[in-house]
Parts: structure tokens; sequence; C-alpha cells
């Protein structure tokens, strides 16, 4: 009898996949630059150009979700990986900026796999009282594939151009493609018939709200997370006199904090046996943390508030990742996780030029007070009633 995979070999593989689908997804971001200051487009134009992929991973999120319930985690991340890695290939061969932003686009589509697979693979594998903690692990593989395109794409563009620099994440990706295929076994779930007959192939969503107030509360504190990361590094350098080497050494060192909130808030939901709980008291340290950092004064003190709100504005998010894969279940996770996302990708696409808006009409302080109402708000809207699935 073949001996079942340990959860935690799982969770490495699903987190090399989704770092490896970060890093292209993020490629174009990090080429801005380049393209910008090296090959003479407009920031419009460089800025539209790196758009692409984020449209792309926003319209596929349910659809990929959908197929994870139906083939599979293996299946879905494998497609999505391969995917990603021809549409790399191609955008490291193309000649022309229309060809490349829709190879880009392409990437952004297959992209989206891996939100949804790798959740699933985390939330099927781990039992309920290690489920919060590993799933914190997991999130942090958008920071980490973040600050390795961080480390990655600008320096190597700008020795060896666009066309290199797509071609080794598109190397990237075919490795973590080939782990996906190799590696990745799909969690237990009971078969189809089984699954009918004890009602997990019923809509979660006609059987009470949760998910619905769930989803609708993290789209309001998505907002806080992106306005700290949008705004951190302007307002620290303009209001509190920090050079822009020592503000953006904080932003990256901040990163660090985001990961750790992630991990030790889904270790606390173990610890208390629920997600949602712990989900309302971090939305009450997000609304007093955007506050305070509308009112402080002293640049020491704004240094400890702001590193402390990139930790806490991004505490919830895996806390409600689990929620909604919980309540969804084996056959409905995937789409849950796919509106969960779709969601909040709408909401923080809007962030940046809403709060920049607010900031240069009434101040930074008028700003985060603003933002700080949207977690206020969310507190009614988590469910009280802990989310556990079947096997909790």
């Amino acid at each position: 009898m073949k001996r079942a995979p340990t959860p935690w070999f799982m969770l490495v593989v699903g987190m090399v996949a989704q770092i490896a689908g970060t890093i292209a997804a993020n490629a174009p971001l990090f080429l801005i630059p380049y393209l910008y200051l090296e090959q003479g487009l407009t920031l419009t134009q460089a800025g539209l150009i790196a758009a692409t992929p984020a449209v792309g991973t926003t319209i596929s999120l349910v659809a990929w979700g959908a197929l994870v319930d139906r083939l599979g985690e293996r299946a879905a991340m494998s497609l999505g990986l391969a995917g990603v890695t021809l549409g790399a290939l191609a955008a490291g061969l193309v000649d022309g900026y229309l060809p490349l932003g829709v190879c880009f686009f392409v990437i952004g589509l297959f992209a989206g796999s891996t939100n949804s697979a790798s959740g699933r693979l985390v939330v099927g594998w781990f039992p309920a009282h290690r489920r919060g903690t590993a799933m914190g692990i997991r999130q942090t593989g958008l920071p980490l594939g973040i600050g390795a395109t961080a480390l990655l794409v600008p320096p190597l563009a700008s020795a060896e151009g666009i066309g290199t620099t797509l071609l080794v994440v598109a190397a990237i990706c075919a490795v973590a493609t080939a782990g996906c295929v190799l590696l990745v076994v799909d969690p237990p779930r009971p078969d189809r018939g089984e699954a009918r007959s004890t009602g997990q192939l019923d809509n979660p969503y006609r059987r009470d709200s949760r998910l619905v107030r769930i989803h609708l509360a993290s789209t309001l504190l998505v907002v806080p997370q992106f306005t700290v990361w949008g705004f951190m590094l302007v307002w620290l350098i303009e209001t509190k006199d920090l050079s822009a080497a020592a503000a953006g050494g904080l932003v990256a060192a901040s990163q660090l904090v985001g990961g750790a909130a992630r991990i030790g808030v889904g270790w606390w939901s173990d610890h208390v046996g629920s997600r949602l709980r712990p989900m309302r008291q971090v939305a009450v340290a997000a609304a007093l943390v955007m506050l305070l950092l509308g009112v402080v004064e002293s640049t020491w003190v704004a240094i400890v508030v702001v590193v402390v709100a990139t930790g806490v504005t991004v505490a919830d998010n895996g806390l409600a990742f689990t929620a909604v894969a919980e309540i969804g279940g084996p056959y409905w996770a995937g789409k849950a996780m796919g509106w969960q996302n779709t969601g909040q990708y709408l909401v923080s696409a809007a962030v940046p030029p809403v709060i920049g808006t607010l900031v240069a009409h009434q101040g930074y302080a008028v700003a985060f007070a603003t933002v700080a109402v949207l977690p206020v708000l969310a507190i009614p809207l988590i469910p009280r009633e802990p989310a556990r699935g079947a096997d909790s």
C-alpha cells in the first residue's frame, strides 16, 4: 500500500508552486523601471503593460476554484503552472509591447490556479487543530514570492534584457510544474456519491450567510492592508523626514513582520479553536492602528506603529481563507476561495487611486482615519459561530 505523504511536505510543495506563480505574475511590475528608464516607455505605458497579469488573475480565480473542486489540486496546479510557463516562455521570445502585454495577461490567467489549489492542499491534508498555523505559513508565499521577484527581475533585466529575464522566470515555473506533477498528492475526500448523500455537494451559499459575510468583511479589511503597503514609503519620507533609502529598507524589513503575523494568528486560531473570533479581534486592532498612524508625531513612534500596522493589517487573510475553505467543504472550497480572492483583488485595485486622492485633498491623518472606519464596519459582518469543517 502506498504511503501517504506528510502534510508538511505537501505544504512545502504547495508553497513552492505559489511562489513560482507569484514570481511570474509580479515580474512585469518589477520591469517598470527597465521599460521606463531604459526602453523609453512612459510610466503610463509601462504601468498598463505591468497591470495585465492582475486582470487575467482576477477574472480567472473563480474558474480555477471550480476546476480544483472538480479535478483536484494536483491537476489544477499542474495545468495552471504549465500555462504560466508557456506564457513566460512566449513573453521572452515575442517582439513588440502589445504581444508582450498579451503574454503577461496569459501568465496572470493561469497564475490564479495556485491560489485556490495550494490553499485546498493545506486544508485537505492538515487536521483542524493545525490548519490555521499551516495556512498562515502558506500565506507567506506571497511576500516571499514578491521579495524573490524584487531581487531577481530588476538587476537581471538591466544586465540581460527582458527576453532573458522572462526565460529565467519560465525556467523557474517549469521546475515548479514538474514538482506539482511528480510530488503533489490530492488529499483524501469522499467520492461524489457519498458526498451527495451527506450534503457536501450542496451549495453552501444557499445554506447560510457565513461565506458571504466573510467575503464582505475581507473586502473591507483589505483596504487597510493596501493603504499601508501603498503609502507607507511616501508617508515616512514626506511626514517623518526619513531618507528614501531608510524608508525603503523599513518597508522591505516589514514584510518579515507581515509573514510572522500571518503564522502567529494562524497558530492562535488553532489554539482557541476558532478562525472567526481572532479575525474579529484583528479587525479591532486594524482600526486602532490606522487611527494611530494619523496622529503620531515622533518619528520613532511612527516607525514602531507602521511596522506593527504591516503585521496587523495582513493578519486576517489566512484566518478568512481557512474559514472559507472549511465552510465550503471538499467540493466547494475551491470556488469559495476563488470568490474570496476575487473580491479582495477588485477592492485592492481601487485603493491606490482613491486613497491617493484623499491624501492629496485632506492629508494623511484624514485618509488614515477614514480607512480606520472600514475594519469597524467589518466587525459585525464576521460570523460569531466558529467556522469548522466536517472533520473539526
